[in-house]
């Protein structure tokens, strides 16, 4: 068996890198080295970090050569593409040489409206694999693929993350205040992510629990907007804009918090949808003993359970997080007891042995062909 992953650029530390990566590793664990590739574009090319990749015609032109030149030599039996994007090119090769095609669907990139190549190449995949139910029931709904086709391969947590965090939750705490924690881009595209809900929500938190503080760890172009609402609001003894952190800055706040909260909204709109595909950042904060606030719409329902691992709220109503805030905070037992259970869940159902294991089962299964006639 012989495998072509075809990807965007690699070198930042995204989510769907970080998928990619994984899949990486395993593909070569079951076919070895020399039965798998990785042809990636180069980062210089316009990947924006939001499911969107922008290329120039001559990065096209470029990286469609690379495409054809390997695969002429190699002759791949398979092209996993690793975003919608690069599908076009999945088709191209299966009607060249016969390989067979997947795509990979995270979640706003597919949500929506899509240009005309990019959705035929989509629905004449041979099989979509999408990063939680909520994607694939849009994939099925709303661009049209024979819900047979469809499959779900949730992210993991890299071995190394969950040693990580093992480690570090024994380490003592530096702040010893009550502290909250959202990790995410503060990007005026992104605001969906509910960093406004819970600035508001902390006026009546700080009422019940007068030193609770709330780091937000993430940078971007609406990062000087939520500076401002936090100075409006009086908030400013009460809120710490970190920016981007190092990888050890990032393992001492998922340490130092009390919760975890990110609010996100889901907005299924044609033209921009906003909301999570899958939110792995829940799950790096459970991975760390955290109880967490999430949406009660959208992917993170899935496998967030509401009372047992954190608490899901509207994520329009700043009043029901801020209650959600209060009765975590004031109830340090139960919100430690959450944390534990939302540890040992991550670890059973979310750590590389599971993935492993459901690559495995992705290519002992048959993979409905579609003999290119889906419209």
């Amino acid at each position: 068996m012989k495998v072509l992953v075809l990807a965007p650029p690699m070198e930042s530390y995204g989510g769907i890198q970080r998928y990619t990566a994984t899949l990486i590793r395993t593909l070569v664990e079951l076919f070895e080295e020399k039965g798998v590739r990785l042809l990636a574009i180069k980062r210089s090319s316009g990947d924006d970090g939001r499911g969107s990749i922008r290329l120039r015609a001559a990065v096209k032109v470029g990286f469609l050569g690379k495409t054809l030149r390997n695969a002429f030599a190699w002759r791949p039996d398979l092209v996993i593409c690793a975003h919608v994007a690069l599908a076009p090119l999945g088709w191209l090769l299966r009607t060249l040489w016969g390989s067979e095609y997947w795509v990979i669907a995270y979640g706003i990139e597919v949500w929506g409206r899509l240009p005309r190549w990019n959705h035929r190449a989509l629905v004449r995949s041979d099989r979509l694999v999408a990063i939680s139910d909520f994607t694939r029931q849009q994939l099925v709904r709303r661009q049209g693929v024979p819900p047979g086709r469809t499959c779900v391969l949730p992210p993991a947590l890299e071995t190394e993350w969950v040693s990580k965090a093992v480690a570090w939750t024994a380490c003592p705490r530096k702040d010893s205040r009550p502290t909250l924690l959202t990790v995410s881009r503060l990007d005026e595209n992104e605001r969906y992510k509910g960093h406004d809900v819970v600035l508001r929500a902390l006026v009546q938190v700080r009422e019940k629990v007068p030193g609770v503080l709330y780091l937000v760890v993430g940078d971007g172009n609406d990062r000087p907007r939520l500076e401002g609402l936090t100075c409006s609001l009086g908030l400013d003894g009460s809120v710490r804009f970190l920016g981007a952190v190092s990888p050890e800055e990032l393992t001492a706040c998922y340490r130092d918090c009390d919760v975890f909260l990110m609010p996100s909204n889901t907005v299924l709109d044609r033209v921009a949808p906003k909301g999570e595909g899958f939110g792995i950042v829940f799950l790096e904060a459970m991975a760390y003993g955290k109880p967490v606030i999430g949406p009660n719409l959208g992917a993170p329902t899935e496998w967030i359970r509401h009372g047992e691992h954190g608490l899901l709220v509207n994520p329009e109503d700043s009043q029901g997080v801020a209650q959600a805030l209060i009765e975590l905070l004031l109830s340090p037992n139960r919100a430690q007891e959450m944390g534990a259970a939302g540890r040992d869940w991550v670890q059973r159902e979310y750590g590389y042995e599971n993935f492993s294991k459901r690559v495995q089962l992705l290519f002992s299964e048959d993979v409905p062909t579609t003999s290119g006639k889906a419209s």
